[in-house]
């Protein structure tokens, strides 16, 4: 099994096969937790939300990313990979489609966070089953292709948003969004189990993996090793990284939209351009970001997108009354503010060369949502900070975030080129 994992030349079938369903999963993920900061205006006008409220609606859904990255990364380890990444399709999709019948803020809130529950699980799921499927050669570059997904799904997003929604209306909008969940429907029976989880759990039916018993296989004992000896370190420099990177995200992202509408006056639909123009940078970010990674390494690929990301968002924030009388000039920053969020691309090989195959995707589901659930607070800064200083100014915050994370993966062994086992020791 080691032999065929490592040194076969071309992806089979099989391997398309859940790389397919692994992307399509994280287009409509994103497209899922995007779409409501392209509606925060109509929602608002209809349901009389104010920003603050608008904004913990948001927060709520991304906190909840954190409780559904580390239930479904322990279901994923226990029950595979392939079931969970289907249950975490349905719960999203059911969460946005339930999100057009609300009619107060509690409602949409409860519905935000069903979204955010399947959202969380969804990514780790993926990525895991991405790592464990593809070879060491090539894990970078399949892993990033699979973020390619965010800013698919967030072009989506804008399109719907921006022209879709002033035609139907934002409730609508979220009822068609429940399509995703027949992508389940169509793939489901050929998608193949990983590898790497089938043969653990034989060898563990065998007795012939003592570090990985039944009693170990308990699902909060997986969770708490991430806190022995042997990993706690990694996986706290892999929390604090995701803090840094997610949160230079979504203080862009949370209210970006919002910011060209209000504060830069533009229309809705213009708006929605401009931010296809910042994921047509993101695509080719993510694209590429794999490819940098399995050359230059784990560490610089990191840095040199995350600096991009920094230059990008200082320029359309604080610079913006500068260069704004040269609007190509401005839309070229708009473009490295995309392209420099393929550094996500990193996250799915990075955790599985860290993390060995029985904790796996706990590590990765925990450190991610973790991460993704502290941006409860971000929408909500940003809209206390837009009462003094313009959303403008709370989207800045996010270049300081974007330089810390190109700094904080320096604290990280390089792990280039690292070959995943079966058989890796539990510690």
């Amino acid at each position: 099994m080691e032999k065929l994992l490592n040194e076969y030349e071309k992806p089979t079938r099989s391997h398309y096969q859940i790389l397919l369903m692994s992307w399509a999963g994280w287009v409509f993920d994103f497209y899922d937790l995007i779409l409501y900061t392209f509606l925060l205006i109509p929602i608002g006008q209809e349901l009389n939300f104010s920003s603050i409220e608008l904004s913990y609606v948001l927060g709520g859904s991304l906190a909840a990313t954190a409780i559904g990255g580390i239930a479904f990364g322990i279901l994923s380890d226990r029950f595979g990979r392939r079931s969970v990444l289907q249950w975490t399709i349905l719960t999203y999709s059911i969460g946005t489609f339930l999100s057009g019948f609300a009619s107060n803020f509690s409602l949409l809130l409860f519905f935000r966070i069903i979204t955010g529950l399947g959202v969380g699980g969804e990514w780790a799921t993926g990525q895991t089953y991405i790592s464990e499927t593809f070879p060491a050669k090539m894990r970078g570059r399949y892993g990033a292709f699979m973020q390619t997904g965010a800013p698919i799904g967030t072009a989506l997003a804008a399109v719907i948003g921006g022209f879709v929604a002033p035609v139907i209306g934002w409730r609508a909008c979220f009822f068609i969004s429940v399509l995703p969940a027949l992508l389940v429907v169509v793939i489901r029976k050929a998608l193949p189990e990983s590898d790497l989880w089938a043969e653990r759990k034989r060898l563990i039916a065998e007795g012939r993996y003592q570090a990985g018993t039944l009693e170990s296989e308990k699902s909060y004992q997986n969770f708490l090793r991430l806190f022995s000896a042997s990993y706690r370190k990694l996986f706290i420099l892999s929390l604090v990284l995701a803090i840094f990177d997610m949160s230079a995200y979504w203080f862009t992202y949370s209210w970006l939209p919002g910011y060209l509408h209000q504060q830069r006056q533009f229309s809705m639909a213009k708006s929605a351009t401009w931010m296809l123009v910042t994921q047509v940078g993101g695509f080719l970010g993510y694209f590429t970001f794999g490819f940098v990674a399995d050359k230059l390494g784990r560490r610089p690929a990191y840095s040199i997108y995350s600096f991009i990301m920094a230059l990008g968002l200082i320029m359309i924030t604080i610079m913006w009354e500068v260069i704004i009388v040269y609007p190509p000039v401005i839309l070229g920053f708009m473009f490295l503010v995309g392209c420099g969020t393929g550094m996500f691309g990193g996250y799915g090989p990075l955790f599985a060369e860290l993390f060995p195959t029985g904790i796996r995707n706990t590590a990765m589901g925990s450190a991610f949502n973790l991460a993704r659930g502290v941006q409860f607070f971000t929408p909500v800064i940003i809209a206390m900070m837009a009462q003094k200083y313009g959303l403008g100014g709370g989207i800045f915050l996010a270049a300081f975030f974007a330089l810390l994370t190109g700094a904080w993966i320096w604290t990280f062994p390089e792990t280039k080129g690292k070959t995943l086992s079966t058989l890796e020791a539990d510690g």
